[in-house]
């Protein structure tokens, strides 16, 4: 029976962290994978790549988690020593890639996205074609804004016929014909909500790369002292 203090426990407490954080960046992948690819159709698709690397991360980090925690109920030097090398690089992944989105979001890859939703929502904005509609209601639904930069867009849509309302999914509340009411639709521009929107996820994922990264580095050390304990307790043993 060993004490919350030893090492084993420590190691444990650190590998569920580990377990938990794998399982919530695969449930966040899957939930915002949905999303990106609705708004894909303005800002790129490569925007569901985002999601799918956090969903890949999650499963590896969940595994290898397992991995650590067979190693040490079976006190397994073997295992935790393999737990230990597959966390070093995942430490480095998520570090360098963490450290990638920081300067992704200031660099001109950035610019040249800004540039691609201005003129893509602008675009659908004012054609509205048939192909387009349903992205863009969504849109205008998810991020609780209408038209590209302001509500008054809708009047210059050739593809919008009814220049003296705007589409249902501006409303706060949507309902048949409550756009025939364009003082209550939103006011806030797609364009500014779609970009802070990115933004915040940039930073968001950046930030838990980062974050994880240096957590398990902790992970690291105290895997490495388990390791050393099993070993010198089977060497005992032998003794």
């Amino acid at each position: 029976m060993c004490s919350f203090c030893s090492t084993k426990c420590w190691f444990v407490f650190f590998n569920g962290i580990f377990l938990a954080s794998g399982v919530a960046l695969i449930t966040i992948g899957a939930l915002q994978y949905s999303t990106y690819l609705q708004i894909g159709t303005f800002a790129g698709s490569s925007l569901s790549k985002i999601a799918i690397v956090l969903i890949a991360v999650g499963t590896i980090i969940t595994l290898v988690s397992l991995l650590g925690h067979c190693g040490a109920f079976l006190n397994n030097s073997p295992m935790v020593f393999c737990f230990i090398c597959i966390l070093i690089i995942i430490v480095l992944l998520e570090i360098f890639t963490g450290a990638a989105f920081f300067i992704f979001r200031s660099r001109t890859a950035l610019v040249q996205m800004n540039s691609r939703i201005n003129t893509q929502v602008r675009t659908a904005v004012y054609k509205y074609s048939p192909k387009d509609r349903q992205a863009i209601n969504r849109m205008q639904e998810k991020f609780k804004c209408c038209g590209a930069d302001t509500y008054t867009d809708w009047s210059r849509s050739v593809g919008w016929r009814n220049h003296e309302a705007v589409p249902d999914s501006c409303c706060p509340e949507k309902r048949k014909g409550c756009g025939h009411d364009k003082e209550k639709a939103h006011r806030k521009g797609c364009i500014s909500a779609l970009k802070l929107f990115l933004l915040k996820n940039l930073v968001w994922v950046g930030g838990v790369c980062i974050a994880l990264g240096i957590t398990e580095v902790f992970g690291v050390v105290v895997g490495v002292c388990l390791c050393l304990d099993i070993k010198r307790k089977n060497y005992e043993n032998v003794d």
